[in-house]
Protein backbone atom coordinates (compact mmCIF):
# COMPACT_ATOMS: atom_id res chain seq x y z
CA UNK A 1 0.00 0.00 0.00
CA UNK A 2 1.62 3.61 -0.91
CA UNK A 3 0.79 6.94 0.39
CA UNK A 4 -1.03 9.38 -1.75
CA UNK A 5 -0.72 13.48 -1.29
CA UNK A 6 -3.98 14.83 -1.14
CA UNK A 7 -3.93 17.19 -3.73
CA UNK A 8 -3.18 13.70 -6.18
CA UNK A 9 -5.91 12.91 -8.13
CA UNK A 10 -6.92 9.49 -8.82
CA UNK A 11 -6.83 7.77 -12.09
CA UNK A 12 -9.40 7.62 -14.44
CA UNK A 13 -9.43 4.64 -14.62
CA UNK A 14 -9.56 3.33 -10.79
CA UNK A 15 -12.40 5.95 -10.94
CA UNK A 16 -14.30 3.96 -13.45
CA UNK A 17 -13.17 0.54 -11.94
CA UNK A 18 -14.71 1.39 -8.70
CA UNK A 19 -17.49 2.44 -9.87
CA UNK A 20 -17.86 -0.51 -11.91
CA UNK A 21 -18.88 -1.96 -8.19
CA UNK A 22 -22.19 -0.27 -8.24
CA UNK A 23 -23.44 -2.72 -11.36
CA UNK A 24 -23.32 -5.23 -8.71
CA UNK A 25 -24.55 -3.03 -5.44
CA UNK A 26 -27.43 -1.82 -7.75
CA UNK A 27 -28.97 -4.89 -9.09
CA UNK A 28 -28.94 -6.58 -6.21
CA UNK A 29 -30.47 -3.81 -4.35
CA UNK A 30 -32.96 -2.78 -6.48
CA UNK A 31 -34.40 -6.16 -7.99
CA UNK A 32 -35.32 -7.70 -5.25
CA UNK A 33 -36.90 -4.58 -3.86
CA UNK A 34 -38.46 -4.14 -7.77
CA UNK A 35 -39.58 -7.68 -8.07
CA UNK A 36 -39.60 -10.26 -4.98
CA UNK A 37 -42.75 -8.73 -2.90
CA UNK A 38 -44.86 -9.37 -6.44
CA UNK A 39 -43.13 -12.58 -6.85
CA UNK A 40 -44.24 -13.56 -3.57
CA UNK A 41 -47.77 -12.60 -3.49
CA UNK A 42 -48.94 -12.67 -7.08
CA UNK A 43 -46.50 -15.84 -8.43
CA UNK A 44 -46.78 -17.87 -5.45
CA UNK A 45 -49.47 -17.07 -3.44
CA UNK A 46 -48.26 -15.52 -0.28
CA UNK A 47 -50.22 -13.23 1.66
CA UNK A 48 -48.85 -9.75 2.01
CA UNK A 49 -47.84 -9.31 5.45
CA UNK A 50 -45.42 -12.87 5.25
CA UNK A 51 -44.33 -11.96 2.20
CA UNK A 52 -43.22 -8.54 3.35
CA UNK A 53 -41.50 -10.72 6.52
CA UNK A 54 -39.56 -12.72 4.09
CA UNK A 55 -38.29 -9.90 2.30
CA UNK A 56 -37.44 -8.11 5.87
CA UNK A 57 -35.79 -10.62 7.64
CA UNK A 58 -32.39 -11.72 5.64
CA UNK A 59 -31.99 -7.78 5.47
CA UNK A 60 -32.10 -7.35 9.11
CA UNK A 61 -29.81 -10.21 9.62
CA UNK A 62 -27.57 -7.71 7.67
CA UNK A 63 -27.45 -5.10 10.62
CA UNK A 64 -25.54 -7.57 12.86
CA UNK A 65 -23.43 -9.31 9.72
CA UNK A 66 -22.33 -5.84 8.16
CA UNK A 67 -20.10 -4.48 11.24
CA UNK A 68 -18.44 -7.73 11.75
CA UNK A 69 -18.10 -8.08 7.74
CA UNK A 70 -16.47 -4.30 8.27
CA UNK A 71 -14.36 -5.94 11.20
CA UNK A 72 -12.96 -8.48 9.32
CA UNK A 73 -11.76 -6.25 6.45
CA UNK A 74 -10.39 -3.72 8.56
CA UNK A 75 -8.26 -6.35 9.96
CA UNK A 76 -7.19 -7.71 6.93
CA UNK A 77 -3.15 -7.66 5.21
CA UNK A 78 -3.97 -8.90 1.66
CA UNK A 79 -1.47 -8.31 -0.85
CA UNK A 80 -4.08 -7.68 -3.15
CA UNK A 81 -5.23 -5.06 -0.84
CA UNK A 82 -6.96 -4.61 2.23
CA UNK A 83 -10.51 -4.91 0.75
CA UNK A 84 -10.28 -6.73 -3.08
CA UNK A 85 -10.14 -9.88 -2.54
CA UNK A 86 -13.34 -9.91 -0.38
CA UNK A 87 -14.59 -8.49 -3.47
CA UNK A 88 -14.09 -11.10 -5.57
CA UNK A 89 -15.25 -14.15 -3.21
CA UNK A 90 -18.03 -12.44 -2.21
CA UNK A 91 -19.12 -11.52 -5.40
CA UNK A 92 -19.17 -14.53 -7.59
CA UNK A 93 -20.74 -16.40 -4.50
CA UNK A 94 -23.73 -13.70 -4.35
CA UNK A 95 -24.04 -14.23 -8.14
CA UNK A 96 -25.01 -18.30 -7.89
CA UNK A 97 -26.91 -17.84 -4.65
CA UNK A 98 -28.64 -14.59 -6.99
CA UNK A 99 -29.58 -17.14 -9.80
CA UNK A 100 -30.93 -19.92 -7.40
CA UNK A 101 -33.25 -17.17 -5.43
CA UNK A 102 -36.16 -17.31 -8.02
CA UNK A 103 -35.66 -20.95 -9.09
CA UNK A 104 -37.31 -23.05 -6.08
CA UNK A 105 -41.05 -24.38 -6.19
CA UNK A 106 -43.95 -22.22 -6.76
CA UNK A 107 -46.34 -24.51 -4.50
CA UNK A 108 -46.79 -25.27 -2.53
CA UNK A 109 -46.78 -21.56 -1.15
CA UNK A 110 -44.90 -22.65 2.01
CA UNK A 111 -42.45 -24.94 0.41
CA UNK A 112 -41.91 -21.66 -2.38
CA UNK A 113 -42.03 -18.99 0.68
CA UNK A 114 -39.13 -21.45 2.62
CA UNK A 115 -37.03 -21.57 -0.61
CA UNK A 116 -37.01 -17.65 -0.98
CA UNK A 117 -36.59 -17.05 2.57
CA UNK A 118 -33.07 -19.59 2.70
CA UNK A 119 -32.09 -18.24 -0.05
CA UNK A 120 -32.42 -14.52 -0.06
CA UNK A 121 -30.99 -14.93 4.15
CA UNK A 122 -27.73 -16.32 1.52
CA UNK A 123 -27.64 -13.47 -0.90
CA UNK A 124 -28.10 -11.14 1.78
CA UNK A 125 -24.72 -12.64 3.67
CA UNK A 126 -22.89 -12.91 0.46
CA UNK A 127 -23.84 -9.26 -0.35
CA UNK A 128 -22.35 -8.15 3.30
CA UNK A 129 -19.00 -9.11 2.70
CA UNK A 130 -19.00 -7.65 -0.68
CA UNK A 131 -20.77 -4.01 -0.13
CA UNK A 132 -18.68 -3.56 2.75
CA UNK A 133 -15.55 -3.96 2.24
CA UNK A 134 -16.74 -1.84 -1.47
CA UNK A 135 -17.87 1.06 0.41
CA UNK A 136 -14.87 1.51 2.71
CA UNK A 137 -12.66 1.87 -0.20
CA UNK A 138 -12.67 5.51 -1.21
CA UNK A 139 -11.66 6.76 2.25
CA UNK A 140 -8.78 4.62 2.14
CA UNK A 141 -7.91 5.52 -1.69
CA UNK A 142 -7.96 9.14 -1.26
CA UNK A 143 -7.78 11.72 1.44
CA UNK A 144 -8.63 14.73 -0.82
CA UNK A 145 -12.16 15.94 0.63
CA UNK A 146 -13.34 17.06 -3.41
CA UNK A 147 -12.08 13.96 -4.82
CA UNK A 148 -14.13 11.94 -2.93
CA UNK A 149 -16.77 13.66 -4.00
CA UNK A 150 -15.41 12.99 -7.78
CA UNK A 151 -15.08 9.17 -6.79
CA UNK A 152 -18.81 9.09 -5.94
CA UNK A 153 -19.94 10.91 -8.89
CA UNK A 154 -18.32 7.97 -10.96
CA UNK A 155 -19.86 5.68 -8.45
CA UNK A 156 -23.37 6.87 -8.68
CA UNK A 157 -23.54 7.56 -12.07
CA UNK A 158 -22.49 3.72 -13.02
CA UNK A 159 -25.07 2.94 -10.37
CA UNK A 160 -27.70 4.98 -12.06
CA UNK A 161 -27.08 2.76 -15.01
CA UNK A 162 -27.26 -0.48 -13.52
CA UNK A 163 -30.09 0.14 -11.44
CA UNK A 164 -31.77 1.95 -15.31
CA UNK A 165 -30.72 -2.08 -16.83
CA UNK A 166 -31.45 -4.27 -14.32
CA UNK A 167 -34.79 -2.77 -12.70
CA UNK A 168 -35.93 -1.61 -16.16
CA UNK A 169 -35.14 -4.86 -18.03
CA UNK A 170 -36.34 -7.59 -15.46
CA UNK A 171 -39.99 -6.61 -15.53
CA UNK A 172 -39.98 -6.82 -19.25
CA UNK A 173 -37.80 -10.16 -19.20
CA UNK A 174 -40.07 -11.54 -16.54
CA UNK A 175 -43.27 -10.82 -18.72
CA UNK A 176 -41.47 -11.75 -21.98
CA UNK A 177 -40.47 -15.22 -20.82
CA UNK A 178 -44.19 -16.00 -18.99
CA UNK A 179 -45.59 -15.98 -15.95
CA UNK A 180 -44.24 -19.42 -15.13
CA UNK A 181 -41.05 -19.15 -16.19
CA UNK A 182 -40.06 -15.16 -16.41
CA UNK A 183 -38.72 -14.85 -12.56
CA UNK A 184 -36.01 -17.81 -13.31
CA UNK A 185 -35.22 -16.04 -15.82
CA UNK A 186 -34.92 -12.41 -14.09
CA UNK A 187 -32.77 -14.46 -11.91
CA UNK A 188 -29.68 -15.38 -14.06
CA UNK A 189 -29.60 -12.33 -16.14
CA UNK A 190 -29.36 -10.45 -12.78
CA UNK A 191 -26.50 -13.08 -11.86
CA UNK A 192 -24.67 -12.48 -14.79
CA UNK A 193 -24.64 -8.51 -14.31
CA UNK A 194 -23.08 -8.80 -10.75
CA UNK A 195 -20.87 -11.22 -12.21
CA UNK A 196 -19.73 -8.21 -14.61
CA UNK A 197 -20.02 -5.80 -11.90
CA UNK A 198 -17.74 -7.86 -9.27
CA UNK A 199 -14.97 -8.58 -11.80
CA UNK A 200 -15.31 -4.95 -13.21
CA UNK A 201 -14.47 -3.62 -9.73
CA UNK A 202 -11.73 -6.03 -9.17
CA UNK A 203 -10.06 -5.46 -11.87
CA UNK A 204 -10.18 -1.82 -12.08
CA UNK A 205 -9.01 -1.13 -8.50
CA UNK A 206 -5.78 -2.79 -8.83
CA UNK A 207 -3.03 -1.17 -8.20
CA UNK A 208 -5.44 1.56 -6.71
CA UNK A 209 -3.75 4.10 -4.41
CA UNK A 210 -4.24 3.63 -0.41
CA UNK A 211 -3.49 5.43 3.09
CA UNK A 212 -2.23 3.67 5.82
CA UNK A 213 -3.87 4.50 8.68
CA UNK A 214 -3.40 1.80 11.90
CA UNK A 215 -6.16 -1.14 12.11
CA UNK A 216 -8.31 -0.62 15.43
CA UNK A 217 -7.38 -2.38 18.60
CA UNK A 218 -10.44 -2.17 19.75
CA UNK A 219 -13.12 -5.35 20.20
CA UNK A 220 -16.20 -4.79 17.72
CA UNK A 221 -18.25 -3.66 20.59
CA UNK A 222 -16.43 -1.05 21.40
CA UNK A 223 -15.88 0.03 17.97
CA UNK A 224 -19.35 0.13 17.62
CA UNK A 225 -19.73 2.91 20.79
CA UNK A 226 -17.07 4.81 19.42
CA UNK A 227 -18.61 5.00 16.09
CA UNK A 228 -21.81 5.56 17.48
CA UNK A 229 -20.20 8.45 19.53
CA UNK A 230 -19.26 10.55 16.13
CA UNK A 231 -22.04 12.86 16.09
CA UNK A 232 -22.08 13.81 12.29
CA UNK A 233 -22.16 9.79 10.63
CA UNK A 234 -25.09 9.45 12.97
CA UNK A 235 -27.34 12.03 11.94
CA UNK A 236 -25.86 11.66 8.72
CA UNK A 237 -26.81 8.03 8.82
CA UNK A 238 -30.49 8.27 10.61
CA UNK A 239 -30.97 10.80 7.53
CA UNK A 240 -29.71 8.54 4.91
CA UNK A 241 -31.64 5.44 6.32
CA UNK A 242 -34.98 6.95 6.52
CA UNK A 243 -34.36 7.82 2.81
CA UNK A 244 -33.65 4.51 1.95
CA UNK A 245 -36.50 3.17 3.39
CA UNK A 246 -38.69 5.74 1.39
CA UNK A 247 -36.72 4.64 -1.73
CA UNK A 248 -38.00 0.90 -0.52
CA UNK A 249 -41.52 1.97 -0.39
CA UNK A 250 -41.65 3.45 -3.55
CA UNK A 251 -39.38 0.49 -5.53
CA UNK A 252 -41.57 -1.87 -3.61
CA UNK A 253 -44.59 -0.22 -5.49
CA UNK A 254 -43.85 0.38 -8.99
CA UNK A 255 -45.28 -2.90 -10.25
CA UNK A 256 -48.65 -2.54 -8.35
CA UNK A 257 -49.26 0.53 -8.97
CA UNK A 258 -48.62 -0.21 -12.98
CA UNK A 259 -50.79 -2.92 -12.45
CA UNK A 260 -53.87 -1.98 -10.59
CA UNK A 261 -53.96 2.12 -10.83
CA UNK A 262 -52.52 2.76 -14.12
CA UNK A 263 -54.04 -0.91 -15.19
CA UNK A 264 -51.32 -0.99 -17.57
CA UNK A 265 -48.49 -3.68 -16.00
CA UNK A 266 -45.93 -3.09 -18.79
CA UNK A 267 -45.71 0.65 -17.59
CA UNK A 268 -44.11 -0.78 -14.73
CA UNK A 269 -40.83 -0.80 -16.82
CA UNK A 270 -41.66 2.83 -17.99
CA UNK A 271 -41.95 3.92 -14.52
CA UNK A 272 -38.68 2.68 -13.64
CA UNK A 273 -36.99 4.15 -16.35
CA UNK A 274 -38.16 7.42 -15.45
CA UNK A 275 -37.50 7.19 -11.72
CA UNK A 276 -33.89 6.06 -12.58
CA UNK A 277 -33.01 7.80 -16.50
CA UNK A 278 -32.89 11.15 -15.23
CA UNK A 279 -29.88 10.39 -12.56
CA UNK A 280 -27.53 9.99 -15.82
CA UNK A 281 -28.11 13.45 -16.90
CA UNK A 282 -28.04 15.78 -14.04
CA UNK A 283 -25.51 13.86 -11.99
CA UNK A 284 -22.39 16.70 -13.34
CA UNK A 285 -25.41 19.43 -11.96
CA UNK A 286 -25.33 17.90 -8.48
CA UNK A 287 -21.13 17.45 -8.42
CA UNK A 288 -21.42 21.53 -9.44
CA UNK A 289 -23.80 22.48 -7.01
CA UNK A 290 -22.60 20.16 -4.30
CA UNK A 291 -18.94 21.90 -5.32
CA UNK A 292 -20.36 25.26 -4.83
CA UNK A 293 -23.09 25.48 -2.24
CA UNK A 294 -21.11 22.39 -0.26
CA UNK A 295 -22.51 18.57 0.52
CA UNK A 296 -25.20 19.58 3.70
CA UNK A 297 -26.62 22.15 1.22
CA UNK A 298 -26.74 20.05 -1.97
CA UNK A 299 -27.87 17.06 -0.03
CA UNK A 300 -31.03 19.18 1.54
CA UNK A 301 -32.14 20.60 -1.92
CA UNK A 302 -32.22 17.06 -3.34
CA UNK A 303 -34.28 15.72 -0.54
CA UNK A 304 -36.33 18.72 -0.47
CA UNK A 305 -37.03 18.20 -4.47
CA UNK A 306 -37.52 14.32 -3.99
CA UNK A 307 -40.32 15.37 -1.31
CA UNK A 308 -42.16 17.93 -4.15
CA UNK A 309 -42.04 14.90 -6.36
CA UNK A 310 -43.61 12.49 -4.07
CA UNK A 311 -46.54 14.94 -3.94
CA UNK A 312 -46.68 15.65 -6.98
CA UNK A 313 -46.85 11.93 -8.12
CA UNK A 314 -49.60 11.14 -5.49
CA UNK A 315 -51.46 14.16 -6.70
CA UNK A 316 -51.72 12.96 -10.27
CA UNK A 317 -51.88 9.10 -9.83
CA UNK A 318 -55.15 8.72 -11.38
CA UNK A 319 -54.96 10.99 -14.01
CA UNK A 320 -52.38 9.59 -16.68
CA UNK A 321 -49.32 8.19 -17.32
CA UNK A 322 -47.34 10.64 -19.09
CA UNK A 323 -48.42 13.20 -15.71
CA UNK A 324 -47.11 10.07 -13.39
CA UNK A 325 -44.50 9.37 -15.16
CA UNK A 326 -42.90 13.67 -14.97
CA UNK A 327 -43.52 13.14 -11.20
CA UNK A 328 -41.77 9.77 -11.23
CA UNK A 329 -38.90 11.93 -12.92
CA UNK A 330 -38.76 15.02 -10.81
CA UNK A 331 -38.30 11.96 -8.42
CA UNK A 332 -35.09 10.82 -10.35
CA UNK A 333 -33.77 14.21 -10.62
CA UNK A 334 -33.56 14.20 -6.87
CA UNK A 335 -32.76 10.46 -6.60
CA UNK A 336 -29.11 11.20 -7.89
CA UNK A 337 -28.83 13.76 -5.26
CA UNK A 338 -29.54 12.02 -2.23
CA UNK A 339 -27.65 8.97 -3.19
CA UNK A 340 -24.45 11.43 -4.39
CA UNK A 341 -24.07 13.39 -1.24
CA UNK A 342 -24.37 11.22 1.74
CA UNK A 343 -21.90 8.66 -0.38
CA UNK A 344 -19.90 11.51 -0.43
CA UNK A 345 -20.02 12.65 2.68
CA UNK A 346 -19.84 8.79 4.67
CA UNK A 347 -15.94 8.88 4.13
CA UNK A 348 -15.42 12.47 5.11
CA UNK A 349 -16.97 10.99 8.77
CA UNK A 350 -14.92 8.21 8.74
CA UNK A 351 -11.53 9.99 7.59
CA UNK A 352 -12.28 12.83 10.33
CA UNK A 353 -12.29 10.01 12.42
CA UNK A 354 -9.09 8.18 11.72
CA UNK A 355 -7.30 11.88 11.87
CA UNK A 356 -8.66 12.70 15.40
CA UNK A 357 -8.17 8.64 16.74
CA UNK A 358 -5.04 7.59 14.30
CA UNK A 359 -7.18 4.71 13.75
CA UNK A 360 -8.81 3.08 10.62
CA UNK A 361 -12.47 2.49 11.81
CA UNK A 362 -13.54 2.92 8.23
CA UNK A 363 -14.74 -0.40 7.80
CA UNK A 364 -16.89 -0.64 11.06
CA UNK A 365 -18.34 2.93 9.77
CA UNK A 366 -19.43 1.46 6.47
CA UNK A 367 -20.29 -1.64 8.14
CA UNK A 368 -23.33 0.13 10.19
CA UNK A 369 -23.96 2.58 7.20
CA UNK A 370 -24.43 -0.25 4.81
CA UNK A 371 -25.85 -2.83 7.37
CA UNK A 372 -28.85 0.40 8.28
CA UNK A 373 -29.25 0.91 4.85
CA UNK A 374 -30.05 -2.59 3.72
CA UNK A 375 -32.29 -2.59 6.71
CA UNK A 376 -33.78 0.87 5.85
CA UNK A 377 -34.70 -0.92 1.86
CA UNK A 378 -35.78 -3.90 3.29
CA UNK A 379 -38.02 -2.17 5.49
CA UNK A 380 -39.63 -0.13 2.75
CA UNK A 381 -41.21 -3.31 1.23
CA UNK A 382 -42.05 -4.32 4.60
CA UNK A 383 -44.14 -1.28 5.32
CA UNK A 384 -45.37 -1.36 1.86
CA UNK A 385 -46.40 -5.05 2.28
CA UNK A 386 -48.68 -3.73 5.20
CA UNK A 387 -49.70 -0.76 3.64
CA UNK A 388 -51.05 -3.49 1.01
CA UNK A 389 -52.44 -5.82 4.24
CA UNK A 390 -54.39 -3.15 5.62
CA UNK A 391 -56.07 -2.00 2.59
CA UNK A 392 -57.23 -5.77 1.87
CA UNK A 393 -54.99 -6.71 -1.02
CA UNK A 394 -55.68 -9.73 -2.21
CA UNK A 395 -52.79 -12.10 -2.89
CA UNK A 396 -53.57 -14.46 -5.68
CA UNK A 397 -51.54 -16.28 -8.51
CA UNK A 398 -54.04 -16.49 -11.12
CA UNK A 399 -53.51 -13.42 -13.94
CA UNK A 400 -57.24 -12.77 -13.42
CA UNK A 401 -57.54 -11.73 -10.03
CA UNK A 402 -59.16 -8.08 -8.84
CA UNK A 403 -58.16 -5.92 -5.87
CA UNK A 404 -60.79 -4.01 -4.03
CA UNK A 405 -61.35 0.07 -4.33
CA UNK A 406 -59.64 0.16 -0.64
CA UNK A 407 -57.32 -1.99 -1.97
CA UNK A 408 -55.78 0.29 -4.98
CA UNK A 409 -56.17 3.26 -2.61
CA UNK A 410 -53.76 1.53 -0.52
CA UNK A 411 -51.31 0.66 -3.13
CA UNK A 412 -50.88 4.56 -4.55
CA UNK A 413 -50.78 5.40 -0.58
CA UNK A 414 -47.59 3.07 -0.24
CA UNK A 415 -46.10 4.29 -3.52
CA UNK A 416 -46.16 8.17 -3.41
CA UNK A 417 -47.46 9.43 0.52
CA UNK A 418 -45.66 7.22 2.79
CA UNK A 419 -42.41 8.02 0.92
CA UNK A 420 -43.08 11.76 1.47
CA UNK A 421 -43.86 11.57 4.88
CA UNK A 422 -40.13 10.23 5.51
CA UNK A 423 -38.59 12.36 3.61
CA UNK A 424 -40.22 15.01 5.48
CA UNK A 425 -38.89 13.62 8.38
CA UNK A 426 -35.16 13.30 7.16
CA UNK A 427 -35.10 16.66 6.70
CA UNK A 428 -34.90 17.19 10.78
CA UNK A 429 -30.97 15.38 11.03
CA UNK A 430 -30.15 16.42 8.12
CA UNK A 431 -30.36 20.20 9.68
CA UNK A 432 -27.67 19.09 12.21
CA UNK A 433 -24.80 17.75 10.12
CA UNK A 434 -21.80 20.49 10.70
CA UNK A 435 -18.70 18.46 9.38
CA UNK A 436 -18.81 21.19 6.67
CA UNK A 437 -15.95 21.60 4.01
CA UNK A 438 -13.55 23.28 6.20
CA UNK A 439 -13.80 20.34 8.62
CA UNK A 440 -14.30 17.53 6.24
CA UNK A 441 -10.59 18.95 4.41
CA UNK A 442 -9.24 19.11 7.94
CA UNK A 443 -10.07 15.27 8.81
CA UNK A 444 -8.87 14.19 5.22
CA UNK A 445 -5.40 15.92 5.90
CA UNK A 446 -4.60 15.42 9.75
Amino acid sequence: MTTMSPSDALPRRVRIGYGLGSVATGSFGTVPGLLLLPYLTDRLGVPAVAAGLIVLVPKAWDVILNPIAGRISDSSSSPQGRRRPFLLRAGVTLAVLFMLLFAGPASPAALGAAWVALAFLACASAYAFFQVPYVAMPAEMTLDYDERTRLMTWRVAILALAILVSGGLSPAIRDAVGHQHGYRAVGVFVGLLILLGTYGAWRGTAGAPAYEVEAPNAGLRDQLRLVAQARDFRVLLVTFVLQALACGAMLAGVDYVARWVLGRPGASSILFVCFVAPALLVMPLWQALGARWGKQRGYLAASLLFLLGALFAYAVRTTSLGLLAAAVALIGVAYAGVQLFPMAMLPDTAAADAARTGENRVGVFTGVWTGAETLGLALGPGVYALVLALGGYASSTSADATQSPQAVSAIAFGFALVPAVLVAVSLVPLARYRLDEAVGRRGGRS
